[in-house]
């Protein structure tokens, strides 16, 4: 175990909330990858372990077998993120390391976004804003820009009985819109009341949404639960929205979809294969797009990041880990 001679070496994947990385650094070594404008490379990654003992990684970092591998010391891998998507988990866990999360902190501000979103590409602030910088002003009443409402239209949260699917339902209400939603398994009458959701079959609610919602869990399941054919029932003034995860719907059929004008457009915070993203989408003036910015507020971070580092001394402690997804690595 760690001495005050040989602290524990706690490797930082990009710049974090400077108060969690103070308490980290009573305790232990940190080095932190300092630019937040990029992912950081693999190999430097793979650098940077083979001298950790403990990473704190985030959401969009892939901690894949060969990170896992490069260090047979590595005692911990503890992510920023709410589910461990990237991290290949079986890899861990059969190293005997254990693997932690957080707690679900990034509802509101996610749902904030989704709903930005929404009234973003609708309303064509994006279009408009780069016209203005421009020098272009078509005038106050120009056909030039016309948009989409959204007061007062149908919106179907696909997946949408979860904590995010509920805010947004939330806000779509103060906006007098009807709310749709589909989930494997149907919520309680008394908690549909009480998040004012109406059931919809999937195929009734693309048919019938103005604005089609991703909210789902990305899985073996889920990934392009929206595909050709679920693009194929929306109408074709209707947008589709995700800030869930990029796998959920079938980007090359989303490109396609828009392209053939079968949907009206689509805000988008997550991609398929990001940090990459179609170069089609980008050229696109009816898609709003974002860089995976859901919990980019400082009240989310600073609550992610503490609970990062609760986990982390509690592995150092000794003490039963808040949030293992592995807790089964103890009893190998």
């Amino acid at each position: 175990m760690w001495t005050r001679q040989r602290r524990p070496r706690i490797f930082v994947t990009q710049p974090a909330s400077e108060r969690a990385l103070k308490r980290l650094r009573s305790v232990a070594k940190v080095t932190v990858f300092p630019d937040a404008s990029r992912i950081i490379a693999k190999r430097t990654l793979i650098e940077a372990v083979r001298r950790t003992d403990i990473l704190f990684c985030l959401l969009h970092d892939t901690i894949d077998r060969a990170v896992i591998a490069a260090n047979p010391d590595l005692r911990m891998v503890a992510a920023q993120s709410i589910t461990p998507s990237n991290i290949d988990v079986a890899a861990a866990t059969a190293r005997r390391i254990p693997v932690t999360v957080t707690a679900p902190a990034t509802t509101e501000a996610t749902a904030d976004l989704n709903f930005g979103l929404m009234i973003a590409v609708a309303r064509r602030i994006v279009e408009g804003d780069r016209a203005v910088r421009a020098g272009k002003f078509p005038g106050g009443q120009s056909a030039h820009l016309m948009g989409s409402f959204v007061w007062g239209k149908t919106i179907g949260l696909i997946g949408g009985g979860g904590l995010i699917g509920k805010a947004v339902a939330h806000r779509a209400h103060g906006f007098s819109m009807r709310v749709l939603y589909w989930t494997p398994r149907r919520k309680s009458h008394s908690e549909e009341h009480e998040a004012g959701l109406t059931y919809a079959p999937l195929e009734d609610l693309l048919r019938e949404s103005d604005f089609v919602s991703v909210h789902s869990p990305l899985n073996a399941e889920t990934r392009h639960q929206i595909g050709a054919r679920e693009l194929r029932l929306m109408k074709r003034n209707a947008f589709l929205i995700n800030t869930a995860r990029g796998a959920i719907v079938d980007e090359a059929a989303l490109v396609r979809a828009l392209q053939t004008k079968q949907i009206a457009g689509a805000g988008l915070d997550v991609f398929e294969h990001e940090p990459k993203v179609d170069k089609r989408l980008r050229a696109m003036a009816n898609v709003v797009l974002t860089p995976h910015l859901g919990s980019a507020t400082p009240e989310v971070r600073e609550e992610m990041a503490k609970i990062v580092v609760d986990n982390i001394l509690a592995f150092l402690e000794g003490r039963k880990l808040p949030n293992c997804v592995n807790p089964q690595v103890f009893a190998l």
